[in-house]
């Protein structure tokens, strides 16, 4: 079905009307080959409050973005690659329903549908796009992944040191390579982590010293990418994760 999508007017301009809602600011979307499979509302959680995203999948990329006027404008387009994608469902968890994570090397984050269903869709239309991407290419799935950051409200004190408390002035940080919330001192270093950044970025103290010496499988133990589901309960009115604009995040 996708091959026969893939030239089609229609196709084309579907297409052509999701890169005119994202203006000059957004990236021409239309090569050769590229299907548009879906869009869809689904909330992200970002780091300060959930946030509403437009998210269209395509073949071979998914896009996102913040919705500007519903269905005619958005902003702060991504584009994520999906052959470096992988899906991890979430457990429900009160307010917290209908969600799964999209883990890559450089950004991962939860998602949330409005109902089970549409997250079932969802899922299965990203699992296939990677797995056919996966079976043209010869690639194997990437084994690297991104942290998905604590939310700050599971912190009150840091998440290293155990004791330092988080006030107005003393400001949380996140450790890129473990996603843990932590103090400033906790947190003075910086480690070059390629697939996230050409510049060294803040990871916490243990972090460092693993990554120093080698010691990756006790550093990615710690990685909340995979055990995300398990963390407290809370509500989507108070939780937070990274951002969209990963320069101005801690």
């Amino acid at each position: 079905m996708v091959d026969r999508l893939a030239n089609s007017e229609a196709n084309t301009r579907r297409i052509s009307i999701v890169e005119n809602c994202f203006g000059a600011a957004g990236q021409p979307l239309t090569i050769p080959g590229r299907v548009l499979i879906g869009e869809g509302v689904l909330t992200k959680l970002c780091r300060k409050k959930p946030k509403a995203r437009q998210f269209f999948l395509f073949n071979d990329i998914l896009v996102y973005g913040n919705i500007v006027i519903q269905k005619k404008k958005y902003n702060k387009q991504h584009i994520i690659p999906l052959e470096n994608v992988t899906i991890d469902s979430i457990q429900d968890e009160g307010d917290l329903r209908n969600g799964w994570l999209i883990k890559t090397p450089t950004k991962s984050f939860a998602v949330y549908a409005a109902t089970a269903t549409e997250k079932s869709e969802w899922m299965n239309h990203i699992n296939k796009c990677v797995s056919d991407l996966l079976s043209k290419s010869g690639k194997t799935p990437s084994n690297e992944h991104a942290a998905v950051w604590v939310p700050d409200s599971e912190a009150t004190v840091c998440m290293r040191c155990q004791k330092a408390k988080f006030t107005p002035v003393n400001r949380r940080h996140h450790c890129r390579k473990c996603g843990f919330v932590v103090c400033g001192p906790c947190s003075e270093k910086r480690f070059l982590l390629p697939s996230q950044s050409s510049k060294p970025v803040r990871i916490c103290d243990f972090c460092y010293d693993l990554l120093s010496t080698g010691e990756m499988t006790a550093c990615q133990s710690t990685n909340r990418s995979d055990s995300y589901s398990q963390s407290p309960k809370s509500s989507l009115n108070d939780v937070s994760d990274d951002d969209d604009d990963e320069d101005s995040s801690d």
